[in-house]
């Protein structure tokens, strides 16, 4: 069960979601049409990883242009694109038209984090993570523990068991693994080290039990690889401290740190893509004189 239960029905009301959520999404645009057409040019919709909010006509040209901006989604870069669709019987309309579309790919790069537990630390934990340019899924068995109200960018997940939400997570999402029970604890950081596409894997609690659970785990075959993945005792241990608070400050500040390393990788992979362009049209330019 979701909290934020708000379903925006236009355009701009999907962008101002997606902005306040940190959520991706494609804004889909007809920028041109010729003959007869579904909609007049100027005409957008919004898609996401699981909603479209709006329409540009329907039928199969809408679907179409679902399916592609989800395509671009799953890219995970922004990027803007331009696509012809001639009205005809290959794409199962008959207007007799074409419209031109452009694809803006926008908000890309927002780090999902899932938090596991609704007890004293997550309570502290969420209003802070939740002011950083991340999306969150807050995820506990017992609906009881939440708040009546969340930030945009968090959503609810009540799952009697909580580590099958594993699965379904986006690949490269941080895990936060809070819940009050050891065993529960032990079955969703198991599960989730079955995954390599998630890339941290934080842990609570203390030295003690850290070395119990990496230790059973090697026995049940993960390799150093794997357990490279596993950040336990979880948090900054320049942040002293056991109250949830601080507790909470101390996670907040390894999570910020990773983000801030994460953005100065993205920036460095950007400039080399860049050079090399440049670098490719320098010999283009060369090899046509």
């Amino acid at each position: 069960m979701k909290a934020n239960a708000y379903r925006p029905q236009t355009w701009y009301e999907g962008i101002e979601r997606c902005q306040q959520r940190n959520e991706a999404y494609v804004l889909v645009t007809v920028v041109g049409t010729a003959g007869s057409a579904p909609r007049e040019a100027g005409s957008k919709m919004v898609v996401t990883a699981d909603t479209a909010i709006d329409t540009i006509g329907g039928g199969h040209l809408e679907y179409d242009a679902i399916k592609r901006a989800r395509e671009l989604l799953s890219k995970g870069q922004a990027s803007t694109h331009l696509h012809s669709y001639p009205l005809s019987s290959s794409l199962g309309q008959c207007c007799g038209g074409a419209v031109k579309v452009l694809f803006d790919v926008c908000n890309m790069h927002q780090q999902h984090i899932a938090v596991f537990g609704a007890g004293h630390v997550a309570k502290a934990l969420i209003p802070i993570l939740a002011q950083l340019p991340v999306r969150i899924s807050w995820i506990d068995n017992r609906d009881a523990l939440f708040p009546e109200s969340l930030p945009a960018n968090v959503s609810k997940v009540v799952e009697d068991e909580p580590e099958t939400e594993i699965p379904h997570l986006a690949d490269e999402s941080w895990l936060i693994v809070l819940t009050h029970d050891h065993q529960l604890d032990y079955r969703i950081t198991e599960k989730a080290l079955h995954y390599p596409s998630l890339p941290f894997i934080g842990l609570i609690g203390s030295d003690t039990k850290a070395k119990r659970f990496t230790t059973k785990l090697a026995h049940r075959g993960f390799g150093k690889e794997d357990l490279a993945r596993l950040y336990t005792p979880i948090g900054n241990p320049d942040v002293p401290g056991k109250l949830p608070i601080e507790v909470a400050v101390s996670i907040s500040a390894q999570l910020i740190e990773r983000l801030h390393q994460q953005k100065e990788n993205q920036q460095d992979k950007a400039q080399t893509t860049r050079l090399r362009n440049m670098n490719e049209e320098k010999e283009y330019l060369h090899d046509t004189k």
